[in-house]
């Protein structure tokens, strides 16, 4: 067994908080994150059915996608579904976590594993919500101590630029220093000036992981007080956000990609708009409701935009701007996430997946049926 925080630290890897959209509410929304966790149960709703899956299988955590808690509680009634819903939770003590636009916007998040589907190429953001900064890092060290720094700033993140990892730069110099009273110099005495022989390492680190690096290299250094630096730059950092868009290898009838789409996805009863596009090659996709950025596709050179939950009007619209949109279905576009995620916090969590048994939800349908 492992404790819940463990496992909420590997969902933050997976799909970080930072990444939620403003009005949701993803995060631990029952629980302790002190309690030890066995069994875990991975779902897209916390359904009854999902609530009793769990009891049955002795699980102490859901991780779901669509956060239990949404909007703020004004009330808690037990003669309610909802209400009755957390204290059976709560009577099993059971915690609930939640992933849900923080995992729509990550990398290898919902929309990846859509375009991973749909075998789409030169995938990028439909809609950017936050760009990474990038810093410049340096630290002086002894030219005993080099490799050691060096392979742990690596291990923290940092050094990496495009597919290249352990990235980095060093200079020789001398370093000058006066060891005051009370200090335990590495090198030199108390109260005497130091020249030493130093090596400064230079390397390039995303800005969320300043804090990660700045204590390896703490633990790495061998002296009392390191010298580092970080400085801002210009580089434009990853981007995330809503949505994916990319291209097929080759464009292919619509009628084709349609047949390929309602075998790929789970939905039943997918509804299509007409665009008119005999052939489609760039495709435009957002998991869940993403009607929203209907015409973020068309002005994005879209030939098809995948999404759910589409009105009338939408439809209309998307009619009018002659843009073929797919209707897969909110459950459609989402489930086949359930077991991908599961996959993923096996391989994040490392040594500690074998203290614990991950179970995904095998028995959710769409609420839609077709007749």
């Amino acid at each position: 067994m492992i404790k819940c925080q463990t496992v909420l630290a590997a969902m933050e890897e997976i799909a970080p908080r930072r990444l939620a959209e403003s009005w949701d509410n993803p995060g631990l929304l029952t629980g302790n994150g002190a309690l030890d966790v066995e069994r875990i149960l991975i779902c897209l709703d916390v359904t009854e059915q999902v609530v009793e899956q769990a009891i049955k299988n002795n699980c102490q955590l859901i991780i779901s996608h669509h956060p239990l808690i949404f909007r703020p509680l004004k009330t808690l009634r037990t003669d309610l579904p909802l209400g009755a819903l957390l204290q059976k939770i709560c009577a099993h003590n059971i915690a609930v976590f939640s992933a849900h636009t923080n995992f729509d916007s990550a990398n290898e998040g919902i929309n990846d594993l859509l375009c991973q589907i749909l075998n789409l190429k030169n995938v990028k953001p439909l809609s950017i919500t936050l760009e990474d900064k990038f810093l410049k890092g340096a630290v002086f060290v002894p030219p005993s101590h080099e490799k050691a720094l060096r392979e742990a700033i690596a291990s923290a993140g940092a050094g990496h630029i495009g597919n290249y990892s352990s990235c980095s730069f060093s200079i020789c110099g001398k370093g000058r220093f006066l060891p005051l009273a009370g200090t335990n110099p590495f090198i030199g005495q108390e109260g005497q000036l130091e020249t030493v022989d130093e090596i400064k390492i230079e390397f390039i680190l995303p800005e969320k992981l300043q804090k990660k690096v700045t204590s390896a290299i703490l633990r790495a250094h061998p002296y009392e007080e390191p010298a580092y630096d970080f400085y801002p730059l210009s580089n434009q950092g990853p981007a995330y956000g809503l949505g994916r868009i990319g291209s097929l290898e080759e464009a292919l009838p619509t009628e084709n990609f349609l047949a390929r789409l309602k075998r790929l996805l789970p939905e039943n009863c997918p509804r299509f708009i007409d665009g008119g596009q005999k052939t489609v090659q760039k495709i435009a996709l957002c998991s869940g409701a993403g009607a929203e950025f209907i015409d973020r596709a068309k002005f994005s050179g879209a030939d098809l935009y995948l999404t759910s939950d589409v009105k009338y009007h939408e439809a209309r619209h998307a009619e009018e701007i002659r843009l073929s949109v797919v209707d897969g279905g909110h459950f459609g576009t989402e489930y086949p996430a359930i077991s991908y995620l599961a996959e993923k916090l096996r391989l994040t969590l490392g040594k500690n997946a074998s203290q614990v048994e991950i179970i995904t939800d095998q028995e959710a349908k769409s609420p839609f049926h077709a007749f």
